[in-house]
């Protein structure tokens, strides 16, 4: 596996529902971009895995229009974690099937 750590701010997108993100830093959005090159899936989705705490599940990180990628982080990996928006959030993010 192809794996990456960072900690960036949680934040809430505006709009409808409550959907919660982490920004993948730029540089490791571009290895991620790199790397995943004829693997993406759906709206340009790579499949991970993540560590946040003692939290880990699989998803996919989105591409943005501003290169990097999105990764959502779900309500029961908020709670478990004691995550509120805002909060940095140490993240080990591994690329799956790679």
């Amino acid at each position: 596996m192809t794996g990456f750590r960072f900690t960036a701010p949680l934040w809430q997108h505006e709009g409808e529902g409550s959907w919660y993100f982490v920004t993948v830093p730029e540089e490791i959005s571009d290895e991620i971009t790199d790397l995943s090159e004829g693997r993406r899936n759906g709206f340009g989705s790579v499949r991970v895995a993540v560590t946040i705490g003692e939290t880990t599940w699989q998803t996919s990180v989105f591409p943005t229009k501003t290169g990097t990628y999105l990764l959502p982080v779900k309500k029961p990996v908020r709670l478990a974690e004691q995550l509120t928006e805002g909060s940095p959030v140490e993240t080990r993010l591994d690329l799956v099937d790679f």
